[in-house]
């Protein structure tokens, strides 16, 4: 039998270390996100089938921040240049495609979808064949400087034929032929 003394010190030790139990048993995934790319994750992604010139990624991002997250570049070896675009009407009524100021932006916990004919990953400049079945990597910067990578298949497409408007920064004017983002 212990004495009194000795039963204290025990009850003593163990509270002392009921916080050091529940640190050592709680889990870092409950933790917020440190960058950007640690909150988002990408679904159904794919990147449309082409033979040269140009070509578009989609998918669905998904922001498990407590903040908005943009996304400020993009690259991909399938491409010498992978810009960010959007869809929108022109004021003669006709879809065009363009480079989209800013970014995308993903607002906290919600989601931005890239589609055909809207938002989307624009590759132009292909390096080679985009071959249905390949697969193919794409880099997303944010505007904190971190970045992820994701892979996407190559799907055959037939749909939406836009025309492109460059923005001033790409030193072109006027629409050049549509590219099918």
């Amino acid at each position: 039998m212990s004495s009194p003394l000795t039963r204290l010190r025990r009850a003593a030790v163990a509270l002392a270390a009921t916080p050091l139990l529940l640190v050592a048993c709680s889990s870092t995934d409950d933790a917020a996100p440190t960058t950007a790319a640690d909150a988002v994750t990408i679904r159904e992604q794919w990147i449309k089938a082409a033979e040269s010139d140009m070509s578009a990624a989609f998918g669905e991002l998904a922001n498990g921040a407590d903040r908005d997250l943009t996304i400020v570049s993009a690259t991909s070896p399938a491409s010498a240049t992978v810009e960010l675009h959007e869809v929108v009407t022109d004021d003669s009524g006709a879809k065009v495609m363009r480079p989209k100021k800013g970014g995308f932006t993903i607002p906290a916990h919600g989601a931005l979808a890239l589609r055909p004919g809207a938002d989307h990953i624009m590759f132009m400049g292909l390096n080679g064949p985009l071959r249905t079945g390949s697969e193919t990597p794409v880099t997303l910067t944010f505007d904190d400087g971190s970045s992820m990578t994701f892979t996407a298949q190559v799907r055959d497409f037939p749909g939406n034929q836009e025309n492109y408007v460059p923005d001033e920064e790409h030193g072109a004017s006027g629409s050049a032929p549509a590219h099918g983002g």
